[in-house]
């Protein structure tokens, strides 16, 4: 510039544990977005996001975080798990971090406290695990006569299936049903899934909350209609892809949370002084094209507080 002034536009490093892009990752980047927007920031205005996506893929995670502390961000945020926000913790103890989660922060280890993190991270944890009780009673009030149910886990996230397979099996047994657990950390893995369905004909299917699985949510999709079982699924994706139903936090909200942060971050404040935010936005879809394939008829009370119909 001519009087050699300049400005520097701070840079966010947006991490996300998912094999989509951004533009496939839309709901959630939105609030991220919107969460942004609140705070004062706009994407490509007075603000840079450097994104990086790990394709699922585990073992990248460290070389990513360290990438984006060699390029001295702002702060990082992380999403589709806590394997990045570890990876991140990790790599740096001086850029902010900020986190969202579907799991107990302070039980897995990444801050001191809810209301006194701690640290350089901090973020969102939404509910995902605690809400097994409720998924259930909504898949038998779609399927009346179930007994038998097919729960599908990752075993390699052992704290989300612990502390699924725990609740679930404290409401199978008030609820009289049979539960069987089948697990899947591959493709293959989850076709094999679906072959044991196949000959042991449960009347349901509960999906777990995993990472991978939403990865790979229109492959379960279309092996529940081939499959012709009826499925409940932790979050809003699922049922978009075609799933019969989800009943879980709003991710679109829980983002917003976290951009909120990350705005208040840039601008000076430290995470050690933002307690960890909890997402309260519930959001219960049914795929009405999915139920009339599978010739399901939809309760009315069912219809009547569902957050939305997809047609």
């Amino acid at each position: 510039m001519a009087n050699g002034c300049f400005a520097l536009v701070p840079m966010i490093a947006f991490h996300l544990l998912h094999s989509q892009s951004p533009d496939a990752f839309r709901e959630p980047l939105r609030g991220f977005r919107e969460g942004l927007k609140d705070a004062g920031y706009v994407e490509g205005k007075n603000i840079a996001i450097e994104y990086r996506f790990a394709d699922n893929q585990l073992d990248r995670l460290s070389e990513l975080a360290a990438d984006l502390v060699r390029r001295r961000v702002a702060v990082i945020v992380t999403g589709g798990g806590p394997a990045p926000a570890f990876a991140a913790k990790s790599a740096t103890a001086t850029i902010p971090i900020v986190f969202t989660i579907g799991d107990d922060p302070v039980r897995l280890g990444l801050v001191a406290t809810l209301a006194r993190p701690g640290g350089n991270v901090t973020g969102t944890s939404f509910v995902v695990t605690e809400l097994a009780t409720k998924r259930l009673e909504l898949l038998r009030e779609m399927v009346p006569a179930i007994t038998h149910v097919a729960v599908l886990v990752n075993p390699t996230e052992a704290s989300n299936t612990e502390a699924t397979l725990k609740d679930l099996k404290t409401a199978a047994r008030l609820m009289g049903l049979e539960i069987t657990v089948l697990k899947a950390s591959t493709s293959r893995e989850i076709n094999a899934a679906f072959a044991t369905v196949e000959r042991d004909r449960p009347a349901a299917m509960f999906v777990a909350p995993d990472a991978f699985f939403v990865t790979r949510r229109v492959q379960l999709a279309l092996l529940a209609m081939l499959h012709r079982i009826p499925v409940i699924y932790p979050i809003r994706p699922f049922a978009e892809a075609g799933g019969l139903m989800s009943y879980g936090t709003s991710l679109t909200d829980a983002y917003r949370q976290t951009g909120r942060y990350t705005g208040r971050i840039v601008r000076g404040a430290k995470p050690a002084d933002l307690p960890v935010a909890r997402a309260t936005k519930f959001e219960f879809v049914i795929n009405a094209e999915t139920a009339r394939l599978l010739g399901l008829s939809m309760p009315p009370t069912l219809l009547s507080v569902a957050d939305e119909v997809i047609e």
